[in-house]
């Protein structure tokens, strides 16, 4: 019998998911989360086969629940749900561990598909990612900047862009406030931005926050 939690902040979408998820598994344990928070708190009281992800929490980025569950809860596989395109987010979750990204405009069978990829231990790469990843490979030059940055300088771009200072970042990340500066210089230096404010403009301007 499959465990799987739900983390999305809209009750429609969990509802939705979850009916979706038990007429092809009516045996499976399938909990619901709609905070960051409460995924987390989720995590620690059982154990999950699967976490369905949505990127976008309110109180949590999805990146920071990803590693979370990466270093903490290495048998949980994640599976991001986004409503972001592949291009956006897809190379630096999976990056992050994740074992698939998903867009929430997906056929239902497509995300049945890759319940039962990710369940049985594979990476789930949908034909859109997995076009992307090759074009990445025959063009590198042409990535977009920020699919350039390691994963823990993604992490810190995302919550600069979201206004964050370094101080806020090193408090929720458990960091020196040195060691988030280091980050923020190296994420200035790769993208050509001499400040915050550049990373936020680039941020809105590729949909990477709302």
């Amino acid at each position: 019998m499959a465990t799987i939690l739900i983390a999305d902040d809209h009750a429609i979408v969990r509802r939705g998911l979850k009916q979706l998820l038990l007429e092809d598994r009516p045996n499976a344990d399938i909990g619901e989360a709609a905070t960051g928070d409460d995924t987390l708190n989720k995590l620690r009281q059982q154990r999950w086969d699967l976490l369905l992800l949505d990127i976008n929490m309110p109180d949590r980025s999805g990146i920071d629940i990803l590693r979370h569950v990466h270093a903490s809860h290495p048998d949980t596989k994640v599976l991001i749900l986004s409503g972001f395109p592949e291009k956006q987010y897809a190379v630096n979750v999976l990056r992050a561990g994740a074992s698939g990204y998903l867009n929430k405009d997906m056929a239902p069978e497509e995300l049945l598909g890759a319940v039962k990829t990710v369940l049985a231990g594979r990476r789930y790469v949908s034909a859109a990612l997995a076009e992307l990843l090759v074009t990445e490979l025959d063009q590198d030059s042409d990535k977009p900047m920020h699919a350039r940055l390691s994963e823990r300088e993604f992490q810190i771009f995302c919550k600069l862009a979201a206004g964050r200072t370094v101080s806020e970042i090193a408090a929720e990340l458990r960091l020196s406030v040195k060691t988030v500066s280091t980050y923020r210089s190296r994420v200035l230096e790769k993208m050509g931005f001499n400040s915050n404010a550049d990373i936020t403009t680039y941020a809105l301007r590729n949909n990477l926050i709302n």
